[in-house]
């Protein structure tokens, strides 16, 4: 009889290995996305003076040379970037912020930019530049 029952067919699947697989394919997913999204891409202007920016929680905001802005990789109406900005400086008052423009960029946007920056009482601010090729 015991010969009998181990030739039985299984009745249920054990699908705990299937999901550990779908987990691990997730969060690789997850990270690799998050990983890509590094703003959004401008061709930047040309500068001979350029200083190192590294601050802990410094955020960018773009102009892109369609008149286009974004917060990070966000987009933003210009209308609503400076009450963006003033819920940035609320949460951390010592907020560094850089402006990267497109070289092709409007620079009336630009200034647009700036000047929501300065309502917003944002001091510490930066302009993104790439170094000039010899």
């Amino acid at each position: 009889m015991q010969v009998q029952a181990d030739n039985q067919p299984f009745d249920d699947i054990n699908v705990t290995p299937m999901l550990d697989l779908a987990y691990v394919l997730l969060v690789i997913f997850i990270i690799m996305t998050t990983a890509s999204v590094q703003g959004v891409k401008v061709k930047l202007p040309k500068a001979q003076m350029t200083g190192n920016m590294a601050k802990p929680h410094l955020k960018a905001v773009t102009v892109t040379k369609t008149g286009d802005v974004f917060l990070d990789a966000y987009p933003v109406p210009i209308d609503q970037l400076e009450d963006k900005l003033r819920s940035l400086k609320s949460v951390n008052p010592s907020q560094a912020m850089v402006v990267k423009g497109d070289a092709r960029a409007q620079y009336a946007k630009v200034m647009m930019v700036l000047e929501a920056m300065k309502r917003a009482d944002i001091t510490d601010i930066g302009l993104v530049t790439s170094r000039p090729t010899k």
